[in-house]
């Protein structure tokens, strides 16, 4: 079942590409305490991804600070060393942080997966925005298949 607004985040430990290379964050670490903005992306280096979806949140970045965000990230099945490279091909400095699911283990548990094997791309992350406020869901969106509208930055900003 996808997650909903009310549910907990759940337990998982996610990578972070690192200009030091990979780092193992926990969901407690990342989501305790803090507001999150997370958004899932089906690949790094995709059309969609790499031209709309990423620049959008890196753009907005200062605007979802003054909102009260405390951190904003994006999150691939895909490995660190690729959410890395990504993210720094996109610019993304500091501003949002670079999450792998590697094996899509927190992706299946938000039930947010996308069976994309008969296309060889494997099991991958629908596209989709959630904030959370000290690990609580208090907005989720999930894109229809091809579709990009209510994940966007400018789409999360307007509501907070």
């Amino acid at each position: 079942m996808t997650i909903q607004v009310g549910d907990s985040i759940p337990s998982a430990k996610l990578m972070q590409g690192t200009a030091e290379g990979p780092k193992e964050i926990t969901t407690e670490a990342l989501f305790g305490g803090k507001t999150v903005v997370l958004f899932g992306v089906p690949g790094a280096f995709t059309p969609t991804c790499s031209a709309k979806h990423l620049p959008g949140y890196v753009q907005q970045f200062d605007a979802l600070k003054a909102k009260g965000v405390d951190t904003v990230a994006c999150m691939a099945v895909n490995d660190a060393f690729v959410m890395g490279a990504w993210g720094k091909d996109q610019g993304v400095g500091d501003k949002v942080m670079m999450l792998a699911d590697g094996s899509a283990d927190f992706t299946k548990a938000l039930g947010l997966e996308l069976d994309l094997v008969s296309r060889g791309l494997g099991v991958r992350c629908q596209r989709f925005v959630l904030v959370a406020k000290d690990g609580k869901v208090t907005h989720v969106a999930v894109e229809a298949p091809g579709a990009f509208e209510v994940s966007k930055a400018e789409t999360v900003l307007a509501g907070l």
